[in-house]
């Protein structure tokens, strides 16, 4: 598994693509408690306090902990879920167990 790259340039439905593509499972972004909008870029939908910048992940990082990174650097509310979209990933596991 490479690492993946994300930086506030990047569009929601590219950050969610990649991220099916690497690890397998589905990506939900959150704007408040509605779905983000796909052709958002990540920049336009962050809080105004947020870092931004450009956060790298790997598949060994824990579901919990690329969760709580992307609202530090972000301020942006994501779920990594099941590679069908119908329950959402133990926070303990894997961004590549995630996928399986």
């Amino acid at each position: 598994m490479a690492d993946l790259s994300i930086s506030g340039k990047m569009k929601v439905k590219t950050l969610k693509a990649n991220f099916k593509e690497e690890y397998g499972s589905t990506l939900r972004v959150y704007v408040g408690k509605k779905f983000a909008d796909d052709d958002a870029t990540l920049a336009s939908i962050r809080k105004e306090d947020a870092k931004g910048g450009e956060v790298k992940i790997n598949g060994k990082m824990l579901v919990g902990n690329f969760e709580k990174k992307i609202l530090e650097e972000f301020g942006i509310r994501i779920q990594v879920a099941s590679p069908d979209d119908s329950k959402l990933a133990d926070d303990s596991i894997t961004l590549t167990a995630s996928g399986k």
